[in-house]
């Protein structure tokens, strides 16, 4: 995607993960890969309600900006969207977001990492929980990196979610898909103890036979 397209689609992407309560206040953070390789991040310090498109920041792939607006830098979660980029030549598209029920099931130790839902299995797949890592640290992307290779969407423990896809609308669409999974699975967990998809269910969903 060009970059002025790119630019409106993270403002846009933005204002849906505020209404949505995916994020609140100067939390979360996303970013683009533009056609020439460079990222386009959102900036520290910005109200994601309140962010313009000029606001976004050019960086490269080693964290180095090019094209910043004065007075903003890159978003301190930079170095986790890096190593996504930098093991993922695939993803075009990185959501880091804080919503109520992904955050609540790792407060209390609830895993998303079994077959519960069909529709979640299909879009996610199994999502691992990190170990707890200081936010915007380096103990941050060395917590992912084992997992954000093998998996589009990754709980952050205490903290927050990683979504990943080919473009921006992809990793918007993964994070929906996941908070929602994460509502269901904790009033599942009030009304009693969740079943499990059978492996032949898990086969037929995966074989596309479903």
């Amino acid at each position: 995607m060009e970059e002025t397209s790119l630019r409106l689609e993270i403002v846009e992407v933005a204002a849906k993960m505020y209404a949505r309560d995916f994020i609140s206040g100067l939390s979360g953070n996303l970013s683009g890969r533009l056609p020439d390789g460079n990222l386009l991040v959102t900036p520290a310090g910005v109200p994601k309600a309140e962010l313009q498109p000029e606001q976004l920041v050019v960086v490269d792939l080693n964290g180095n900006p090019r094209n910043a607006p004065p007075g903003l830098k890159p978003t301190s979660e930079l170095p986790m969207h890096l190593e996504v980029y930098r093991r993922r030549e695939d993803v075009g598209g990185v959501i880091h977001a804080h919503p109520v029920a992904c955050v609540a099931l790792s407060l209390v130790g609830i895993p998303l990492d079994e077959p519960l839902i069909p529709e979640a299995l299909v879009i996610l797949g199994p999502v691992p929980t990190t170990r707890y890592a200081t936010p915007s640290s380096v103990e941050n992307c060395e917590a992912i990196a084992g997992l954000i290779e093998e998996h589009n969407a990754i709980i952050l423990s205490q903290h927050g979610t990683l979504t990943v896809g080919r473009d921006l609308a992809e990793a918007y669409c993964r994070l929906e898909t996941l908070e929602h999974t994460a509502r269901t699975v904790a009033l599942a967990h009030q009304l009693g103890k969740p079943r499990r998809l059978t492996e032949e269910a898990v086969e037929k969903l995966l074989g596309g036979k479903i």
